[in-house]
């Protein structure tokens, strides 16, 4: 295998924390070839340094020699005092930056400098805390924040679930749980994996094994939407469990119900059943590093085949059966069919409303009677009552 490389850098938001004291922390999603993605938190002077020390090693790409010459993008140094408002204010500029920078020549994004500086470390995953101290605060940077930096969410309260089961992880980018764990959820993916924090831990967890702690039903679940939404497949999946389809790669279907845990509910023709949301893409959508990232990936685990769940709720979690998705699509389907139908009877009932109408004879011009031929003699001239008569 070659070189490690980074693919891609993606900014978070910042975290506000309180242990030795109070400072700023910026969050990164660093996307790296082997398609394994890891979180990293830098201090905004680490990263000046950095950036420093990048120009010192490329004096031509960063213009030191000739203006004109300058690749490397710009980088504001830190202020004498860093506060929470250039710490937000500074989040649009820097997601540029590292957007710049990934997409440098090879010889500059791919040098070890760049890799070794957002490589994962001991104090990533492991952070040093205090538990006398509060938690600290996490401010999440929305999709639009580069265009608006007044976007910018928080303080977020992270909610906080509760594990109904025990979870091995199987990647180092996962999170092992113990049956109770309670767990901060930093972020919901669709796709199914949550990525969540316990203590000093951090890594992703599948949602289908935490359970909300107000009740055994999410808030947050959407209804289901018989009209569906167009997707294409874009990884093939054959069904384990009864209520699961089987569907290869570049098959159209509809979703009619996306759950939090990641298998949608879908349509094809008349059947519905579950399939793992991340073998889909919305129909019309571009994405050409979907496909090769899927095949190293694999789906969560469903909430129905977890073994010894324990929960602390007395009710169980409201699930809609296959049966009831399957009549309700049915139903839908034929009351659309029947609208279209009504629709078009009500034009052909205009139309041959009309038909009659247009139908009708129109009116012809009345003949005048012939004239005598005495007012012939009297009014025509002598060559014209000469033909006539």
């Amino acid at each position: 295998m070659g070189d490690a490389f980074i693919r891609h850098i993606e900014l978070l938001g910042y975290e506000k924390r309180f242990f030795p004291s109070q400072h700023y922390v910026y969050m990164f999603l660093v996307k790296w070839n082997d398609l394994s993605e890891k979180v990293v938190y830098r201090r905004f002077t680490e990263i000046y340094e950095f950036h420093k020390a990048l120009k010192e090693m490329f004096p031509i790409e960063s213009g030191d020699i000739n203006i004109e010459n300058r690749i490397i993008p710009h980088l504001p140094a830190p202020k004498w005092f860093d506060g929470q408002r250039s710490t937000e204010n500074r989040q649009g500029t820097l997601a540029e930056y590292c957007y710049a920078l990934v997409n440098l020549p090879h010889k500059i994004s791919r040098c070890l400098h760049v890799v070794n500086f957002f490589k994962v470390r001991h104090d990533d995953m492991n952070p040093v805390t205090d538990s006398q101290i509060k938690k600290p605060e996490v401010f999440l940077l929305t999709k639009d924040s580069k265009k608006s930096p007044t976007d910018i969410t928080g303080p977020i309260v992270l909610q906080t679930y509760r594990a109904i089961a025990d979870y091995e992880k199987s990647s180092t980018s996962e999170m092992a749980l113990k049956t109770g764990d309670m767990v901060d959820v930093v972020e919901k993916s669709e796709n199914g994996w949550w990525f969540c924090q316990l203590k000093n831990k951090r890594g992703w967890v599948p949602a289908a094994y935490l359970e909300p702690m107000d009740g055994p039903d999410e808030s947050e679940e959407q209804e289901p939407n018989y009209a569906g939404e167009a997707y294409v497949v874009q990884k093939s999946y054959t069904a384990v469990e009864e209520d699961e389809l089987t569907l290869k790669e570049g098959d159209t279907i509809e979703v009619i119900h996306k759950l939090l845990d990641g298998w949608w509910v879908i349509r094809k023709d008349e059947t519905t059943g579950y399939y793992p949301s991340m073998y889909l893409q919305k129909a019309g959508e571009v994405n050409t590093s979907v496909k090769s990232e899927l095949r190293n990936r694999g789906a969560p685990p469903r909430r129905s085949t977890i073994r010894n769940v324990k929960s602390i709720h007395k009710q169980g979690r409201k699930q809609i059966s296959q049966e009831t998705y399957r009549r309700n699509s049915k139903k839908y389907t034929q009351n659309q069919r029947k609208m279209r139908g009504n629709s078009q009877n009500k034009a052909n009932v205009i139309i041959e409303k009309n038909e009659p109408e247009d139908n009708k004879p129109k009116a012809q011009p009345a003949v005048p009677p012939r004239p005598s031929k005495d007012l012939i003699l009297n009014r025509c001239t002598e060559s014209t009552w000469r033909k006539i008569l």
